[in-house]
Order: C-alpha cells, then structure tokens, then sequence
C-alpha cells in the first residue's frame, strides 16, 4: 500500500512538472514581439547617408523652385509627385482642387515631376513654361482635361500617335502664350535637369507610381477622396 501511495505521489508531481513547463512554452510561443524602437530623430539640415531617407527631410519633399499654391506656412502642405500624362492623375485631379477649394488659406499644395510615360517629359517642359508666365495652374488643368488627345495611345504603333509638338503649340495659343518663349523652353531642354531631380527626390522616398501624395509627409495610402479629406483634416487639428 505504502509502495502504491509513492508511486501515485510521484506520478502527481510529474505532471504538475509537466504542466507548468508545459505553460511557460505556451506563454513563450504566443508572446507578442516586443515594439520596434522608434529611430532617433533626425536633424532636419542634415542628408541622410544611406539607405532611404526620412520624410521628415523636407527638400526631398520641396524645393524652392517646386510649383507650388496656397500659404508656405500653412498647416497643411499637400505634395504631389504627378506624371501629366497619368491617367489616374488626371482622374485624381479633381479631388485634390476640391480639397483645395474647400481649405483655402489653410493647406499648401506643392507639385513635384514623375515622368513615367513617354510624353511625360515634354507634358512637364510645358507647364514650367506656361508657369514662368504666370499659367501654370491653368495649364494643368488644361493638359489633365486634354490627356486622351495628346497622351501615347497604348497599342498603337509609332507613326499613329499623336504629334505633342503640334498638339502642344496649339495649346500654348489656346491658353494665350508666348509661343517664342515656349518654343525656346522645347529647344534648350530648359527644364529637363529640375524634371530628373523631381525624379530623383521621388526615387529616394520610394515612389513607384503616380500619383503618389504626402500630407504633411505621410503618404497617402488609398486613392480617394475621402482618406485626402481625413488627413487634410488630422494635419488641421494639430
């Protein structure tokens, strides 16, 4: 009897062993990982030396020569990296001035270039153009609502798209430039430099794609309006 009550005793206290080792494996399996560690701050004038560079590194974002419209020291600052031959650019376009329209005097709206298509370049050469007469903004919308006659038709060969040297003087009359000044722009490759740097900028932060926005440096996740809206809105609060 006593070797039975033993055996029993010691049966017991294995398995209380085995249950408590057995739940510390469990608690350990199911732990939840600790918290990344946020990174030191940044100093602001200083270039990051590798890797991808912070979005709080504002001339990645701006320059000083970046069209821009609406107060520089306004709450809010949208940045677009925009391809004006974009398709979902253009559709987009609408939101961001409605947004505008509704916030005026409280959000900046900055562009910077994301030539991705092959009319792109020569797209951006003619806003910087009309910009340094005073048209900038009015050229845009006129490029985004003129994009299916000027923009490369997919799957048509060379000799069947549209010419945007023809294309392009016509609407430099439309909007009533100075066509000598906009031929000079074409001819000097005037702003084929500032254009890449845009391109660059964009590269570093990693944008891919167009259009790709930032509200007060954080990107903007889903293309609609009502995400512009909401972070237009946070970035107003603060």
């Amino acid at each position: 009897m006593r070797k039975e009550v033993l055996i029993l005793g010691g049966i017991v206290v294995l398995v209380i062993v085995g249950g408590i080792i057995g739940s510390q494996y469990y608690s350990n399996s199911t732990a939840p990982a600790p918290a990344p560690t946020k990174p030191a701050a940044t100093n602001q004038s200083e270039k990051p030396t590798g890797g991808l560079p912070p979005l709080a590194t504002s001339e990645y974002l701006i320059r000083e020569d970046s069209p821009s419209i609406g107060p520089k020291d306004a709450k809010v600052t949208i940045v677009e990296f925009v391809d004006p031959e974009c398709e979902s650019c253009a559709l987009y376009h609408p939101v961001i001035k409605k947004v505008l329209n509704a916030n005026k005097g409280n959000v900046r709206f900055v562009v910077r270039y994301m030539p991705l298509h092959p009319n792109s370049l020569s797209a951006a050469t003619f806003l910087e153009a009309a910009g340094e007469q005073g048209k900038y903004w009015e050229a845009q919308d006129y490029l985004f609502q003129k994009q299916p006659e000027w923009g490369t038709k997919h799957g048509r060969a060379a000799t069947d798209q549209p010419d945007v040297n023809v294309l392009f003087k016509k609407y430099a009359k439309d909007l009533g430039l100075d066509e000598s000044k906009m031929n000079e722009a074409f001819s000097q490759n005037k702003y084929a430099s500032k254009i890449a740097r845009d391109k660059r900028d964009g590269e570093a932060i990693g944008v891919r794609q167009t259009p790709t926005i930032f509200v007060n440096g954080t990107k903007l996740n889903r293309l609609d309006e009502t995400a512009l809206k909401f972070l237009v809105a946070e970035g107003l609060k603060n």
